[in-house]
């Protein structure tokens, strides 16, 4: 049964709650530390690394779990809906830490609510992801599916990524008067989802086999664990950007007169440049939908990964920036390679689904939703702890007052880590997609 634009697009509503917390883990957790709790950089790297680990251990239990489950509204539904009300509480405790406590104290206090946050991330996020596999098997409504998801997706990071920090005033009371506001949308969208797509086809019936078979039946589709893994390495670049990318607006770049001296003005420069790569990368999700139709999807995203490697070297070359415009175009054109990132691994993932489902007859798509986020989610774990130790080698100074003087090898780490490691893991990613994963996919139509 072909689905509505309704369904697919209510389906896609639900990512723009998800990526509320995809933004608070990746671009404001590490510089809340860091600036506003006066936690050193390594130590904080530790508290995000602990936190996104102790995620990926939960991914296939809960994904076993979701598989195996019962309920009148289905196998996906009952863990999403709870998951989003942890989800949100646990953002908003996050960030209400109690003023004067020591930074150890603050990092435990902030790993503790992160940590609790993480769970009901992973409540929601394998389920909700395995209903892709559910819903439909035209490789063509999964691509529009994913259109959808990722532009809600977008909306989500700019609710968060510029309209947080906008309103925080770059102050620890701001920051948690601000994730407030914005936590009502993690709830609002994931429920507004199961209601969009309450009568989509879905799969009823409980998986029965054990855990350690579901999971030898998932890794046994080569495809699939090749592109888990590549899909981590690309994560860990886009991971790495996002984890510094605060920092450098506050360090790296500095307003001058010049076209958007109104809009940074009112938003500050973070929030200006994340609205432009967020721009980017909406008006780009069609644009990579026809790519993928036209090329296939592994060649349409080579050439995503391409522009990025472009980007990110312009961006070096133009750091540290005095005025934002030309950063501003740049940050587009990120938002439109990221576009790629986010939108064509998510729609060729399922596919793979669809041959394990074909060959075994297991419908376990929560155990393949699970596998697939466990690439990204140890890239996101691993990103800042990069990030705290190459700074604190370079002798990064943490502070509680928003900003602090940094020495000039401390600002040069930071621009080289958050422009040249990311471009070359991207490159080494792309490498492995075209000369690994392209030739064992070849029996996958939609793939090309």
């Amino acid at each position: 049964m072909a689905l509505t634009r309704g369904q697919m697009a209510g389906w896609g509503l639900a990512d723009m709650g998800v990526n509320v917390f995809v933004v608070v883990k990746q671009l404001l957790v590490f510089t809340f530390l860091t600036t506003h709790l006066g936690v050193p950089p390594a130590a904080a790297g530790l508290v995000t690394f602990a936190v996104l680990a102790f995620d990926v251990v939960t991914d296939p239990i809960v994904g076993y779990l979701s598989d195996r489950s019962q309920s009148r509204w289905g196998r996906r539904a009952p863990w999403i809906a709870v998951g989003a009300v942890i989800l949100a509480t646990s953002i908003v405790l996050m960030f209400a830490v109690p003023a004067g406590l020591p930074w150890q104290s603050n990092a435990l206090w902030v790993t503790l609510f992160f940590g609790l946050a993480s769970v009901g991330f992973t409540f929601v996020a394998i389920p909700y992801g395995a209903m892709a596999g559910e819903m439909t098997q035209d490789p063509a409504e999964r691509s529009a599916m994913m259109a959808y998801r990722m532009s809600f997706a977008s909306l989500g990071l700019l609710t968060a990524g510029a309209l947080v920090p906008a309103l925080a005033g770059n102050t620890q009371a701001g920051y948690a008067r601000a994730v407030l506001i914005v936590a009502p949308v993690v709830v609002l969208t994931i429920w507004g989802m199961l209601l969009a797509t309450r009568r989509a086809p879905q799969i009823t019936a409980p998986a029965s086999a054990g855990f350690t078979a579901v999971l030898r039946l998932v890794l046994g589709n080569r495809p699939f664990a090749i592109l888990v893994a590549l899909y981590g390495v690309l994560t860990l670049g886009v991971a790495l950007i996002a984890a510094g990318l605060q920092l450098a607006a506050l360090y790296l770049m500095t307003d001058a007169p010049g076209p958007l001296s109104g809009l940074t003005g009112a938003l500050g420069i973070f929030s200006t440049l994340f609205a432009m790569f967020i721009l980017g990368s909406i008006l780009s999700q069609f644009p990579w939908v026809w790519a993928s139709a036209r090329w296939g999807k592994i060649t349409a995203l080579m050439l995503g990964l391409m522009l990025y490697v472009v980007v990110l070297i312009g961006v070096w070359l133009c750091l540290p920036a005095s005025g934002v415009t030309a950063m501003a175009l740049l940050f587009f054109a990120a938002g439109a390679a990221n576009g790629a990132y986010q939108q064509i691994p998510w729609a060729m993932y399922p596919d793979l689904m669809d041959v394990t489902r074909a060959q075994q007859g297991a419908a376990i798509e929560g155990a393949f939703s699970a596998v697939w986020l466990f690439g990204q989610k140890v890239a996101n774990a691993l990103a800042p702890l990069a990030l705290g130790l190459m700074l604190q080698a370079a002798g990064w100074q943490a502070t509680t007052a928003g900003v602090t003087a940094q020495s000039d090898q401390a600002l040069n780490a930071l621009r080289v880590a958050l422009t040249l490691v990311p471009a070359a893991i991207f490159v080494a990613g792309g490498l492995g997609l075209w000369l690994i994963y392209r030739p064992l996919a070849k029996h996958v139509a939609s793939h090309r």
